[in-house]
């Protein structure tokens, strides 16, 4: 395989490459890298290696480049997400009335790391910082779904209603 072809590789479907690539040209020029990586996580869930390669060579600047700015905004994944994207608030307010727990308790459950997701597909999980739910502290989500003021024992429960 040569360079090239190394560099323009994707995953997916090649509908998912099309709407890719049709992406990057509508955005490229006024517009910035961020707005085209927000593109193609929207289209695949994630930023594999694979699309990072696609984006720099379409814009002709290395995968370093690409993957700096990715790397630098929180809002962006480079591991699949699972049916369920559980987020874990690890902010202060959350943390101090017991995240940490959740945390602990929802990895030990699951039995995946931050950014990890199990085998099945079925539950991704990923800590992040202050939601703006301080209120309702501890507070984690499950796709839209947010929880607050959970305590470790609901969270069998709460997992449960996950089909």
């Amino acid at each position: 395989m040569s360079c090239k072809t190394c560099e323009t590789a994707v995953i997916g479907t090649a509908e998912q490459d099309k709407k890719l690539r049709e992406s990057i040209a509508a955005l490229q020029g006024d517009h910035s890298l961020v707005q085209i990586l927000q593109a193609a996580q929207e289209i695949y869930g994630y930023l594999p290696q694979e699309v990072i390669n696609v984006i720099a060579s379409e814009l002709h600047v290395s995968a370093e480049k690409v993957y700096s700015v990715a790397t630098f905004y929180s809002q962006f994944s480079f591991n699949p997400k699972g049916k369920y994207a559980i987020s874990v608030c690890l902010g202060t307010a959350c943390y101090v009335k017991g995240a940490g727990e959740i945390y602990d308790k929802i990895k030990e459950k699951l039995g995946v790391e931050d950014g990890g997701c199990t085998p099945d597909g079925k539950f991704s999980l990923d800590a992040c910082r202050c939601v703006g739910a301080c209120g309702l502290a501890p507070v984690f989500s499950i796709n839209d779904n947010v929880y607050g003021k959970v305590t470790p024992d609901q969270i069998d429960g709460i997992l449960e209603k996950c089909e």
